[in-house]
């Protein structure tokens, strides 16, 4: 594991846009949660949280420029930002990957030692005060996400039999998987149920029927009608974790405009803590819903009480349907929190170009952010495992969750000015 780590990284390394101890270290735990066994895209959202978080947290408590994720503000004078936001980043880290310790140790050692042989380099002890701050920053938000219901073991989800019930899927007919994520305890918004959609069109409903035809058409494992381009983005866009999709497009927008660490720091933090709590409130309606997915509505399409839908015993999706109800579509709910963050930040029409760290060299250009959400939504329903109307009010989840961070969390304090983008560092 530890020599696949290495090599992702070194892999990878070329597509740093910029050589600063939080755009690093985002990179490396965007490595690490690809790195065998990879983790799964839904729960990897508590993940890259927790390490932005303790991030900024380490970073802000020294330069004092927002309000905090959690961790007040108390680093001591002369404590180095840098230094923190590696400690923060290492601590947090080794907790979630602990097999991979060793390659954190090597990473740890080169940052600290470009800290001190920069020009302009800062003081030992400087670096020293530095590091234990982002050790407290990190011991913090773990203690503290620790008691978020993670843990919790929950009974084995079978769903149900009757028509728009959720059932296990092939091939493996396992039971629902990240029923956990239903409950967890938000990082910001209210509650998971907070944002919670109105729930899937009526099986007898035109907008279903509408949707049932789009997904067994476009969807199919065989199908005629996707075309070449599409078969390509269904594929890209199943391909990665969602930090790993968004985290470098912030980083690349924020290098764009000269970004200081402190401000790439904070928008790390809101993409990934908007991320994490869109995936929660997605869970929640999903197993609230137990919506039934396409493979399962299609081949059973002739006992859904609706007569325009034609069922297809040996209809298959493109590609393998993920283990947990469909309503509504995980990826539309976590990609429309991140666009909406960076939205915010840069404006809707910013063109984007997208890649994927499972797919190095493979790239999506898009002449805006909201052109890329709705590839998205259709990467999902050509994929063949959602319907259209999982994906857009999934969408619209995530940037209610989005819009509720905004407004509430990581706000600049003082005279501060969020939108100071000067060139260079503090």
């Amino acid at each position: 594991m530890k020599l696949v780590f290495s090599c992702l990284l070194l892999a990878s390394s070329a597509t740093l846009v910029s050589a600063d101890e939080v755009t690093d270290w985002n990179q490396i735990m965007l490595m690490a949660t690809i790195a065998p066994p990879a983790t799964p895209g839904p729960t990897s959202t508590r993940g890259t949280a927790i390490v932005q978080a303790a991030v900024f947290d380490a970073v802000n408590g020294i330069e004092r420029r927002y309000t905090p994720i959690h961790v007040p503000p108390a680093a001591p004078h002369g404590a180095s930002k840098r230094a923190a936001a590696v400690q923060a980043a290492y601590a947090s880290l080794v907790r979630l990957y602990p097999a991979l310790t060793a390659t954190f140790d090597q990473q740890r050692m080169l940052s600290l030692a470009a800290i001190a042989s920069r020009r302009g380099a800062e003081h030992s002890k400087s670096i020293e005060r530095g590091i234990e701050w982002g050790q407290s920053v990190a011991d913090a938000i773990w203690a503290w996400r620790s008691t978020d219901g993670f843990d919790t073991v929950l009974p084995p989800f079978l769903g149900g039999v009757a028509a728009g019930e959720w059932r296990p899927t092939p091939p493996g007919f396992v039971p629902g998987l990240f029923q956990v994520l239903a409950n967890l305890t938000p990082w910001v918004i209210q509650s998971p149920s907070q944002f919670r959609p109105s729930g899937p069109p009526a099986l007898t409903s035109p907008q279903y029927t509408t949707d049932y035809d789009e997904t067994q058409s476009k969807g199919s494992r065989t199908s005629s009608t996707r075309t070449t381009d599409e078969t390509n983005y269904s594929l890209f866009w199943a391909s990665t974790n969602p930090a790993s999709f968004w985290d470098p497009v912030a980083i690349s927008l924020a290098a764009q405009r000269h970004f200081k660490m402190s401000q790439t720091s904070r928008l790390l933090a809101l993409v990934n803590l908007a991320l994490a709590d869109a995936a929660i409130g997605c869970w929640e309606a999903k197993y609230t819903y137990k919506f039934w997915r396409p493979v399962t509505a299609i081949q059973l399409g002739g006992t859904d009480g609706n007569d325009a839908t034609a069922g297809d015993p040996t209809w298959a999706p493109f590609i393998v349907t993920p283990p947990f109800p469909e309503y509504p579509s995980g990826h539309a709910c976590v990609s429309g929190a991140a666009g909406r963050i960076l939205s915010h930040y840069f404006g809707e029409d910013t063109p984007v170009t997208v890649g994927s760290n499972a797919m190095p060299g493979v790239t999506r250009q898009f002449p805006s952010l909201t052109a890329a959400l709705e590839e998205v939504s259709s990467a999902r329903v050509f994929a063949g495992i959602h319907f259209r109307t999982a994906c857009n009010d999934g969408q619209t989840l995530g940037i209610g969750v989005a819009d509720y961070i905004l407004a509430n969390s990581l706000l600049p304090v003082g005279d501060n000015d969020d939108n100071d983008n000067e060139e260079g560092e503090e």
